[in-house]
């Protein structure tokens, strides 16, 4: 599971890092509490060069008549991403990299408590969510989307939730964009146990409208 992202990195260091052209459009930087429907910054293969530009996290199937139309999806599962009618397409022809430098999730250790945790990789660098995308609405005001993929946890993360997003290395960011042939499936499984770390934040994060550096620090309360 995956329902918010921080991303402190600059679009230029995102652009150098994943060697893509940046769109003019891109979302503002930092963002500590990055929500559903918001802008994300998306990595998409192009012709001769990767482009970096700016997407709904929130992927729309082709059939929907509004955004709200079906159930919000900010996740996709990798175990049914090519069986899926809404995604199976996306699958094969549209993956993407969603860049972040961290992620929440929350547990409950009981009642309507819900305690947040802030995750980051452990050697400090950027995360490379994996993504599908799509293009929705009348041609000519199409809003592009994305949703992040998901496997089963690992036993690190699995003792808050019993699903992660599916994070790349870069060896692995070609294949995931089609640059590389064929086979990105073989990469949609748990990541390893020594790759994240977490650790408790505010519980002003719970709101849509939080902000700012203190969310993502260690909070003891």
């Amino acid at each position: 599971m995956c329902g918010r992202i921080a991303n402190t990195l600059p679009s230029d260091a995102m652009a150098r890092l994943f060697q893509a052209q940046p769109a003019n459009d891109l979302p503002s930087v930092p963002n500590y509490n990055i929500c559903p429907t918001n802008p994300v910054h998306v990595v998409r293969a192009g012709p001769g060069r990767r482009n970096l530009l700016a997407m709904r996290w929130g992927f729309l199937p082709h059939w929907y008549k509004t955004e709200t139309d079906g159930p919000l999806l900010i996740n996709a599962r990798a175990e049914t991403l090519a069986e899926k009618p809404a995604f199976r397409a996306a699958c094969r022809q549209r993956r993407c990299l969603i860049p972040a430098t961290g992620f929440y999730e929350w547990t409950r250790p009981g009642g309507d408590v819900r305690l947040p945790w802030y995750i980051h990789r452990r050697d400090g660098a950027p995360i490379a969510f994996a993504g599908i995308w799509q293009e929705w609405g009348a041609e000519a005001a199409r809003i592009p989307t994305c949703a992040i993929v998901t496997t089963a946890a690992n036993h690190h993360l699995g003792q808050l939730h019993h699903r992660m997003p599916l994070i790349l290395e870069p060896e692995d960011w070609p294949l995931w964009l089609g640059e590389a042939g064929h086979g990105a499936a073989r990469l949609m499984h748990p990541g390893a146990e020594d790759v994240l770390d977490y650790h408790r934040v505010d519980p002003a994060v719970n709101s849509n409208r939080a902000s700012g550096p203190d969310l993502i620090e260690p909070f003891d309360g």
